[in-house]
């Protein structure tokens, strides 16, 4: 036995055995990569607002046209990732729970808004929106114009949020065992209650998640919602097209000044979204023991 190397086994390593290089490569290779992707241009965009004075940058950001923007951005993101959020769950419940003719194909129709470009997505809205298109002129009928007002914004956003809703809770309904439902059942709870008390605390975390990635994606949606905007000033204009107009009129300051509120208040709501999910799932945690 002398003089013959022993393996060292597994338990007794100081170290576990890593086929991926060193902590210290790897977290210099990602600081670097996100440094030059997201920091970077970030900083960029802070930078080039530091010109503005003071004075200038809130009577660029505060004028009444900046502020009319902002509330119709993020308040009809608002709406339209409310709307995902409950319409896209019961999509995803439907398509998880349910056994449909031709379901592999309305699986697949969920990610057509992913492929989809967004002018395309845009210019197929407003034909059908408008007060000449099939659901438009049934509309214009009835009194509501839906192309070219504020209501054809949240309708693009809908458009364009659905499948992140959908594919943010359908894994988590996949998960879901239907022996918890049969057992809560046979206990004596009715369907609401069975929904409220033992599917909703489980789905709740994956319904803010899919809030949220939905509201991130329709305040910053810009190509769909254009060509069914109508674009007017104070009315149907969005922060996006805000942004375009300012650097067309070369005032390229105040663009990143808009830019910079929109980046803070998107980062903000995000901040506080993901602080709602940890509690919810903080909370949903006791009830699922």
């Amino acid at each position: 036995m002398t003089g013959t190397l022993l393996p060292i086994p597994r338990a007794q390593r100081a170290t576990p055995f890593r086929v991926l290089p060193g902590f210290r490569l790897t977290l210099g290779f990602t600081l670097f990569y996100l440094c030059l992707i997201v920091l970077i241009p970030l900083s960029a965009l802070f930078l080039k607002t530091f010109t503005l004075s003071w004075s200038e940058f809130t009577q660029t950001v505060f004028s009444q046209r900046v502020l009319a923007a902002f509330r119709l951005t993020f308040g009809a993101a608002l709406i339209a990732a409310a709307i995902n959020t409950v319409f896209g769950g019961i999509v995803a419940w439907t398509l998880v729970r349910y056994r449909l003719p031709g379901k592999k194909l309305i699986d697949a129709m969920v990610d057509l808004p992913f492929a989809l470009p967004t002018a395309v997505a845009g210019i197929a809205l407003t034909a059908l929106y408008a007060p000449n298109g099939a659901i438009g002129h049934g509309l214009h009928a009835l009194g509501i114009k839906a192309a070219f007002t504020p209501t054809g914004i949240v309708i693009a956003l809908v458009f364009i949020g659905l499948p992140f809703v959908v594919r943010t809770v359908q894994p988590v309904l996949e998960e879901h065992e239907p022996e918890i439902e049969e057992a809560s059942a046979s206990l004596g709870a009715s369907r609401l209650q069975t929904f409220i008390r033992v599917i909703f605390p489980s789905l709740l975390p994956a319904l803010i998640t899919g809030f949220a990635l939905a509201f991130a994606r329709a305040a910053g949606e810009y190509g769909s919602v254009i060509f069914i905007a109508g674009n007017m000033p104070m009315v149907s204009e969005i922060v996006p097209l805000l942004i375009v107009t300012k650097l067309e009129q070369y005032d390229y300051a105040g663009a990143t000044a808009i830019a910079t509120v929109m980046l803070c208040a998107s980062f903000a709501l995000l901040l506080a979204i993901n602080l709602l999910q940890a509690w919810a799932r903080r909370r949903a945690q006791p009830l699922r023991s």
